[in-house]
């Protein structure tokens, strides 16, 4: 069994520059997206809530990971980073891999918003993505992601309590 620990969070800025404000808009829901799932355990993090979806709380961080990786690293700034997904199933963001763990899904996720954050350091809101194909600019990647972490978000609220009655964090 693994065990992952509450994150702190801090509420988002009310009042600072365009940037600081969706930084901290995105980090508090990606630290949410930890907090949803904390003290979970394997079975109940891998096992779906409401049939017939096979939704279950550790897929919808792995899929947050690879929205992450595809979003900040590979469209916006043509970093050479793996594929999040299998070129079979190109969607397969929501399939659980032998051997993972919630443990090794929450850090995978964490990583991948660090390696956001720096893949965007130097970048101002309207840079253009550098992605073969991408037209959109930081502020749109950084919006789309606020509104996708913060829907699945709301996923994981409806998951952690149907699982265990777990609700706010």
């Amino acid at each position: 069994m693994s065990h992952v620990p509450p994150i702190e969070r801090s509420r988002p800025i009310q009042v600072g520059s365009e940037r600081a404000m969706l930084e901290s808009m995105l980090d508090f829901y990606r630290a949410t997206v930890v907090n949803k799932v904390a003290g979970l355990t394997d079975a109940q993090a891998f096992t779906a809530a409401v049939s017939p979806s096979t939704l279950t709380p550790a897929t919808v961080v792995k899929h947050l990971a690879g929205t992450e990786r595809f979003w900040f690293s590979i469209d916006f700034a043509d970093l050479d980073v793996p594929w999040p997904w299998t070129d079979d199933d190109l969607h397969s963001n929501f399939r659980i891999e032998h051997g993972d763990t919630l443990a090794t899904v929450v850090a995978d996720y964490v990583e991948e918003c660090a390696r956001s954050r720096r893949a965007v350091a130097g970048a101002r809101l309207d840079d253009a993505a550098r992605g073969e194909g991408m037209d959109f600019t930081l502020r749109y990647a950084m919006i789309h992601m606020i509104q996708e972490t913060a829907r699945h978000c709301g996923h994981l609220d409806l998951l952690r309590e149907r699982t265990d009655g777990a609700v706010g964090m």
